[in-house]
């Protein structure tokens, strides 16, 4: 049994009227089928988890769970550090090889919130309150505009995209070791999505 966090046919209600002739959804669909998978997404629960896995395995995987705030969620005060050594370190932490970052590479940064996935609520709406959001991805017409128009008005602001699958994917292994904490009949591994992005 495979269990996922995201559809397994690209789209979020896996509906797939728009794709039975398609040869690449054929393809996976037969390889599903020879290998008699049976496939289980979890995704709601596991984010409606209190606090979210998914924010906390990303947390974790960077190294600022020491640094989060008492009273503000998502939020986490880590020493000053340049906006460029920061996203240096976000990207080795995650072994990453492409990352996207907006804002003054010199700029001093040190509230900082996590925004994996892609977040239920507008850049907008965190970007004022912190120096740097580190989010798994935003739209470019909507968060990704919002910062760069925030610097372009004088705010020094940073943002750093990492991309979905990766922000979320430790998440995913917190959910392993938490299904292996009551699941003894079958063997439970995780297995790293990986990045799908890659630097020329």
């Amino acid at each position: 049994m495979v269990i996922t966090h995201e559809p397994t046919y690209w789209l979020g209600n896996d509906d797939i009227r728009n794709f039975t002739n398609d040869p690449v959804y054929q393809k996976k669909l037969q390889f599903i089928s020879d290998n008699k998978m049976a496939i289980w997404r979890f995704h709601d629960h596991l984010h409606a988890r209190q606090p979210d896995m998914s924010a906390v395995g990303l947390a974790e995987a960077l190294g600022w769970d020491k640094y989060a705030s008492k009273d503000e969620p998502r939020v986490y005060v880590l020493p000053p550090v340049k906006l460029r050594d920061l996203a240096k370190d976000v990207e080795k932490r995650l072994r990453i090889q492409a990352i996207r970052v907006i804002g003054d590479p010199e700029s001093r940064v040190s509230r900082a919130a996590l925004m994996q996935g892609t977040a239920p609520f507008h850049a907008a709406t965190v970007l004022p309150k912190v120096d740097v959001i580190v989010a798994g991805e935003q739209r470019e017409w909507e968060g990704v505009e919002y910062a760069f128009d925030a610097n372009t008005a004088g705010n020094r602001k940073g943002m750093i995209l990492v991309g979905h699958w990766v922000s979320e994917d430790q998440g995913m292994r917190l959910c392993a070791d938490w299904l292996k904490s009551f699941i003894s009949e079958v063997p439970v591994e995780w297995i790293p999505a990986g990045d799908p992005f890659w630097r020329p």
